[in-house]
């Protein structure tokens, strides 16, 4: 009996610390928290508008104590976000690192280029924000329709300057208002450069004529009375300084495309991982800092999470794959052609160089406009 006694105690024991050691498992697994810096990795060079919205999370993140451990912004442009995407995909289950870009994954998936958003971790949307199409202030171009009328009779009338990809939402806002109009947007004439800021700098030195970019860019040039904004992507009108900016719908041109700012992360995390960055992301929309950048940056406050995120990010992909098959954005290809056969300059631009004169095409375009 007392053996027998000495066994069940002993196989009791070892039951109890068995249960210890699987609920301190569990527990591992249903909490978790980075234990070294954070890397906010963004598709694009610094000064871009994601660069400058990671910038505001870090900062928000230390004021508020979001994220215990530092955070370090990482630039990681090329590609149309392939580049940053690639550097994720390297880290599966690491909990450290996150993208914040827009949705160049899901075009990725569409058109065969990189890393696409099924090979990563979709996180959140953080907000949104439209599309302005930009001339100079001294273009015969006025508005949104004339654009659309002078691409119907020549739809290589005009250099639209793209940052930072073919086929992303800059690209989207010109494309789907052409197709919406019966002009095949594969014909129109693109420049692709590394940044809004850099496709900026192209269109004020008349290297290109339309510029489509995240409207957040455009606030100080128009201020300055640098550029005319001619339409924006919005379904209606913005506020404040872009109330007087009319819509493509207004002039009868039904397009309207949105710039998302999403996080993602590598493959692989583990539920708790994913739960963290998720409540850790939507502590920072909620920070009066946020809201402030998002009026700043007429953007949108519309924070996804979770399987609402991932169906929002289904329905973009069938939306998109039309579109995107249409365009057949080639990067490589449509440089190659722009360079030999038109002699525009594409990336690098070197900013510099804003005082050359405007390609003879340039030239030309503005005189026939204004005959």
């Amino acid at each position: 009996m007392i053996a027998s006694s000495t066994r069940v105690t002993c196989a009791l024991a070892a039951s109890a610390v068995i249960l210890i050691c699987a609920t301190q498992g569990a527990a591992a697994q249903s909490t978790w928290k980075p234990e070294r810096p954070v890397e906010i990795v963004v598709t694009c060079q610094p000064g871009c508008g994601p660069d400058i919205a990671a910038r505001t999370i870090q900062k928000i993140w230390q004021d508020h104590r979001i994220v215990e451990q530092a955070a370090v912004v990482v630039n990681k442009p090329g590609g149309g976000g392939s580049v940053a995407y690639g550097y994720l995909k390297q880290k599966p289950g690491d909990g450290h690192a996150i993208v914040l870009s827009g949705a160049g994954a899901v075009v990725n998936s569409i058109i065969g280029r990189g890393v696409g958003h099924r090979e990563i971790t979709a996180l959140t949307m953080m907000a949104a924000e439209y599309v302005a199409i930009a001339v100079r202030a001294d273009s015969p171009i006025q508005s949104g329709r004339q654009l659309i009328d002078l691409l119907r009779k020549d739809p290589a009338a005009v250099n639209f300057g793209i940052a930072n990809s073919l086929g992303n939402a800059n690209h989207q806002a010109v494309a789907l208002a052409l197709k919406s109009q019966g002009i095949q947007p594969a014909k129109a004439r693109n420049v692709v450069f590394q940044s809004g800021a850099n496709a900026m700098t192209a269109l004020l030195g008349g290297h290109v004529q339309v510029v489509p970019a995240s409207v957040g860019l455009w606030v100080n040039p128009l201020k300055a009375g640098q550029v005319r904004l001619i339409a924006v992507s919005a379904p209606q009108r913005l506020k404040g300084e872009m109330a007087e900016v009319p819509t493509w719908r207004e002039q009868g041109i039904d397009a309207v495309v949105s710039v998302w700012r999403m996080m993602s992360a590598p493959p692989n995390l583990t539920l708790a991982q994913r739960a963290f960055w998720q409540d850790a992301l939507r502590k920072t929309t909620e920070t009066p800092e946020w809201k402030r950048d998002l009026e700043r940056n007429h953007q949108s406050d519309e924070f996804l999470a979770g399987a609402e995120f991932d169906r929002a990010i289904d329905r973009l992909y069938v939306e998109l794959k039309g579109l995107l098959t249409d365009l057949e954005p080639r990067e490589g290809r449509a440089r190659q052609k722009l360079n030999a056969e038109n002699s525009v300059r594409t990336e690098p631009f070197d900013a510099a160089q804003d005082g050359l004169r405007a390609s003879a095409r340039s030239r030309g375009v503005n005189q026939r406009m204004r005959k």
